[in-house]
């Protein structure tokens, strides 16, 4: 079970392949030991990190290296403004909401003002997993419901109902009855076909299956970049068809922006805004305290009034001061360092670096990206466009083995995911471009 387990997680490590330090191997035996079976280490030989600091992250040596992956820090490691804002409300109070305190109605009011005016309510979880669970219930009290649409590749989580519509763990974790999956919409397999049209299309089809097994379709969830299912961007607006489906159906449509949200894609705060919609429930994770655990769910309220009505809802830890206070200076900083704008010029220059290398290298099928968050899709042949998986896994070690950390999404686990903080600046681009084409060359 283990061994299938290890193969559905792209750019995993798999004890006995590769040679390890002695300190390194100690470690993992520790782990092992007292961690259980269950975690996964990423890259063939798996990094031991002590610090970290903007974009950077070190190991136990001392070496450097670039982080472009890990998107929980989405202000870059040990942000100051983060650091001290935590560190000064830790000093002064750390409860939860059951009592009064400002703070978390001064947050909730300013984050609120970021999304457009239907959505200006907001209830706060610790994880992206509790926010897609809350908004599950919320979905369900509205509708009357329990269908669920998504993706054939999404992930939304870890507890065991949002497990259930999260494809991407892997056959030994079961989908759930009243799950169904869709074709993710992908423009460069497309060809000719309107992408927004079928993907409307495939949404209505599995609407009619859940009501064929008498299942009442209550949400469509994505990820509005589809980072799961290979960091799909565009064309932007191609959602509108198929929010409008399943609204038509009774159900509500939920914008998963824990990995989108935040300024990201450089065009807007949010990722659902570059498709023209205004969802019903929109939930936030990782990025949201710069990783102090903080998520929530903003929502229209009349979408909650039911689930509010009948059901209490509490969460010790949810909408803490001490992560709220983180919270409040992650908005801070993107409003005030100009971080949404630097995910979008530098994220171009990254994606222009990329497709310039495209040209030189057969292997890259395609680019595509919205602000700091970009998909290189890797193909054995550009005609048939057949996935190279196995070169995909080589560039990604190839890179770490340079000091530059990304990894590997798509359900064929050919695709670059490349997910830099929002202060990565145009030299963290120029060197990532350089190491890429290096590891490219060198895995040819």
């Amino acid at each position: 079970m283990s061994a299938v387990a290890d193969v559905s997680m792209p750019n995993a490590f798999v004890a006995g392949r590769t040679t390890l330090a002695p300190e390194n191997a100690a470690l993992i035996e520790r782990r092992a030991a007292v961690l259980g079976p269950a975690y996964r280490l990423m890259y063939e030989e798996p990094l031991h990190l002590v610090r970290g600091e903007g974009a950077w992250l070190y190991d136990e040596t001392g070496r450097a290296y670039l982080d472009a992956y890990n998107n929980v820090t989405s202000l870059g490691h040990c942000h100051p403004r983060v650091v001290e804002a935590i560190a000064r409300q830790a000093g002064i109070l750390a409860t939860h909401t059951r009592y009064l305190h400002t703070l978390i109605l001064d947050y909730a009011e300013r984050l609120v003002a970021t999304f457009p005016a239907e959505l200006s309510q907001v209830m706060f979880t610790c994880t992206g997993s509790e926010a897609n669970d809350l908004a599950l219930r919320i979905a369900k009290a509205r509708t009357g419901g329990t269908g669920i649409i998504v993706t054939e590749n999404a992930y939304h989580g870890v507890t065991e109902a949002v497990a259930a519509f999260s494809p991407s763990l892997g056959t030994g974790v079961d989908l759930g009855i009243a799950v169904r999956t869709v074709p993710a919409p992908e423009s460069y397999h497309a060809g000719k076909t309107d992408v927004g049209e079928a993907f409307r299309r495939d949404v209505e089809a599995a609407i009619a299956d859940l009501r064929r097994h008498g299942l009442k379709p209550a949400l469509l969830i994505v990820d509005t970049l589809f980072t799961s299912d290979g960091v799909l961007p565009g064309p932007a607006g191609f959602l509108a068809g198929a929010v409008a489906a399943i609204r038509a159906a009774g159900g509500l449509f939920v914008a998963d922006e824990v990995q989108p949200g935040f300024g990201r894609s450089g065009e807007a705060m949010w990722g659902f805004q570059r498709h023209g919609v205004v969802p019903d429930l929109v939930t936030l994770g990782k990025p949201m305290g710069n990783g102090q655990p903080i998520a929530g769910v903003v929502m229209r309220p009349e979408v909650v009034e039911s689930f509010g009505r009948t059901s209490r809802y509490f969460n010790t830890f949810g909408g803490n001061a001490v992560s709220c206070a983180a919270a409040m200076a992650v908005l801070e900083a993107i409003e005030t360092e100009g971080l949404q704008r630097n995910a979008l010029e530098t994220g171009r220059h990254l994606l222009d670096g990329i497709a310039g290398l495209a040209e030189r290298h057969e292997v890259i099928g395609d680019v595509r990206g919205a602000g700091l968050f970009i998909g290189a899709e890797f193909v054995t042949d550009r005609g048939t466009r057949a996935p190279d998986r196995a070169r995909t896994a080589r560039v990604v070690n190839a890179m770490r083995d340079r000091g530059v950390l990304i990894s590997i999404s798509g359900r064929n686990h050919n695709v670059l995911k490349i997910r830099p903080p929002l202060v990565f600046s145009r030299e963290n681009a120029d060197l990532f471009v350089s190491v890429l084409d290096d590891a490219l060359v060198a895995t040819a």
